[in-house]
């Protein structure tokens, strides 16, 4: 299978302390320094041009506002991909993944690394995205081409969390759906995403065992009917701290070109793991966002952020009732990646642009951070460590 295009950068789960290049332009910090204490750490990587990449570091103000990290930018060995947990920060350049100790003060420090494609079979492929379970206990890679014939799979590796060394415990058998990364429902357990291969939608979701390694579920979740002659393509996935998730459904035709906006989608897991909706092509609301590139959910669970080839949005999220139209665009700019602190900000990477979005939102006010947006040349992926 043809690696999708629409790969989100990196997405993560986080643990307790967490919400669940080029040299970048950065912020003065005479002119953006604020006195509160720092709410986030975010950590935007980009490459500067051949060869030359950068995980670029920010602090994060009570108001929003960022200022550079001491030592920001961070040079890498090719990192684009990132995922974190409360002490150490993960990122892989296709082949390798690298563990970076987080400093007090937000700066990274590379630890140790390791080669993640000798765990693919075949050798023909590697680690996109990462992400974690919520204790920060494990973390995953999205491997593609793990089989030798283009489909893709998930891989597990403990992390030592006195020393950030990573060791490979597994492998998922391989699909050709599996095309996104995997989100956790509030249990830790079970962990959903969705695509649409071809054509065929598909809502997929595994359980997480005890050594934190991965077993399909065996679900077949209802795709709402779509109007006559097309059929919804789910897309990505996002849970709340309970047990509700999130997809994105895009009606196409039976040629596979979208017939319209893409729509929001809940579902609800039970104890088996088994998800079911009650979603409707009546009462999901459209977004305005153009191609949904990243959905995520705000700590809370009761906000959600859609990002877009054509900008960012957020809507109210309920539960397993219906989701709710918020906020218009907040920016026209295509948006790649979006993430949230637990002081109510809201954090959003345009590659096209080159720029970093700030925004404070809660369920009844939405505004510009002060300063954003920050220009970041060569930008690439986004990660958030809330303090």
């Amino acid at each position: 299978m043809k690696q999708s295009t629409k790969l989100i950068a990196m997405a993560a789960a986080f643990v307790s302390t967490v919400a669940f290049a080029q040299n970048a332009t950065v912020p003065s910090a005479a002119s953006t320094q604020s006195t509160s204490s720092p709410v986030a750490y975010i950590y935007v990587s980009s490459k500067a041009s051949t060869n030359k990449y950068r995980i670029n570091g920010y602090i994060a103000a009570s108001n929003g506002a960022l200022t550079p990290v001491s030592g920001s930018p961070f040079s890498t060995s090719g990192i684009s991909y990132m995922a974190l947990n409360g002490k150490w920060l993960f990122g892989d350049n296709g082949t390798d993944i690298y563990s970076f100790s987080i400093a007090s003060n937000g700066a990274l420090k590379q630890v140790s690394s390791i080669d993640a494609t000798k765990y693919n079979a075949y050798d023909t492929g590697g680690p996109e995205n990462l992400f974690l379970d919520h204790s920060g206990a494990t973390l995953y890679d999205f491997d593609f081409y793990g089989d030798g014939t283009g489909n893709n799979e998930y891989q597990s590796f403990d992390i030592d969390q006195g020393t950030g060394v990573l060791s490979y415990t597994g492998t998922t058998p391989p699909s050709a759906y599996f095309e996104t990364l995997l989100s956790f429902i509030g249990n830790n357990v079970d962990a959903y995403g969705s695509s649409c291969y071809e054509g065929t939608p598909d809502i997929y979701g595994f359980r997480r065992s005890s050594s934190g390694t991965l077993t399909e579920l065996n679900i077949t979740p209802s795709i709402p009917t779509a109007p006559k002659g097309e059929v919804y393509c789910p897309y990505l996935a996002a849970a709340d701290p309970t047990n509700h998730v999130a997809i994105s459904m895009t009606p196409t035709t039976e040629g596979g070109s979208a017939a319209g906006p893409a729509q929001l989608a809940v579902y609800t897991a039970n104890s088996a793991g088994n998800l079911t909706t009650t979603s409707t092509d009546a009462n999901m609301p459209k977004v305005s966002v153009a191609t949904v590139n990243d959905i995520w959910m705000s700590p809370s669970g009761k906000l959600l952020a859609v990002a877009g080839s054509g900008g960012l949005q957020v809507f109210h999220f309920n539960g397993a009732s219906p989701i709710t139209a918020y906020t218009g665009l907040l920016t026209t700019d295509a948006i790649n990646q979006v993430f949230w602190d637990n002081d109510n900000h809201l954090y959003a990477v345009s590659s096209t642009a080159g720029k970093l979005f700030v925004f404070t939102v809660t369920p009844t006010t939405h505004s510009k951070a002060p300063g954003s947006p920050y220009a970041v040349a060569g930008a690439e992926n986004l990660i958030v460590l809330p303090k």
